[in-house]
Parts: structure tokens; C-alpha cells; sequence
């Protein structure tokens, strides 16, 4: 009898991690690739390496910018996992490398998700009762 499929070792989709650490800690640069692994490990996925970004610059194409875009266009790669989109730079930066994954045929994966615009707030309570000095009268027919 065969052993079930969750007894065997089975790669997850290949993803390759993108961090952008102007100035930063070798202390955070070891936490943040430990959250990108963590985030792997947790959602089946593997994570075959990590590209740094150490410059500060004002283009889309850094070299580790590149070297990901490359390593993207190999087969049976699933996407690019970063900790959050300022990790792809500053937003116009960011917005613009978003676009370049996607054209590769990648997908973007954060581990932070972008904060959204305050969602609606549900009605309270209160606010759904009807004035109270307000009367609904019904038609003598109704």
C-alpha cells in the first residue's frame, strides 16, 4: 500500500524572496529572510533565495532588481514573496516593478499586506432605528 500524499515530500511552488535594506542591521536582514522563510514554510511554498537590495536608488532596475527578473523567467517558478511593497522601493519605484513581476508572468506575495483606506464601518446599532419621534402609521386597508 502506498503511503498518502501528506507522508511524502513534496516541493511547494518556488519563490524567490526580495528585500530592499538601505542601512539596516545584519540583526533585521536575519529576521526579515527568517519571515520570508516562515511565510514559506506556512504556506507550502519554497523559498529558493533571496535578492538584496542595498541601494537607495531612483530607477526600477537595481542589479538585484535584475538578477530576480532573470531568475523569474526560469521554469516553474511561482513568484516573489518581500515582506511588504516598500521592500520593492519608494511607491512610484515599487509600482513600477510590481508591473515588470506580473509581466514575467510572476506573482507579487507580501507577508505584510498593504494597509487599506478605512473600510466602511458596519452601521451601528443606534443607527438603523428609525427616529423616536417618528410613528409609521398603516393605511386602514393595509
Amino acid at each position: 500500500m502506498e503511503p498518502l500524499t501528506e507522508h511524502r515530500l513534496v516541493s511547494g511552488p518556488v519563490v524567490y524572496g526580495f528585500l530592499r535594506l538601505v542601512r539596516v542591521s545584519e540583526a533585521r536582514q536575519e529576521a526579515l529572510v527568517a519571515s520570508l522563510a516562515e511565510y514559506c514554510r506556512s504556506h507550502e511554498l519554497e523559498l529558493f533565495g533571496v535578492f538584496t537590495d542595498r541601494e537607495a536608488s531612483a530607477s526600477p532596475g537595481s542589479v538585484a532588481f535584475t538578477g530576480l527578473l532573470d531568475v523569474l523567467a526560469l521554469p516553474d517558478v511561482y513568484g516573489v514573496l518581500a515582506p511588504a511593497t516598500s521592500h520593492l522601493g519608494p511607491k512610484a519605484i515599487a509600482a513600477e516593478r510590481g508591473r515588470r513581476i506580473e509581466a514575467v508572468g510572476s506573482r507579487l506575495l507580501l507577508v505584510r499586506r498593504p494597509h487599506a483606506a478605512c473600510p466602511p464601518a458596519a452601521p451601528s446599532p443606534v443607527a438603523r432605528r428609525h427616529n423616536p419621534g417618528t410613528t409609521r402609521l398603516l393605511d386602514a386597508e393595509s
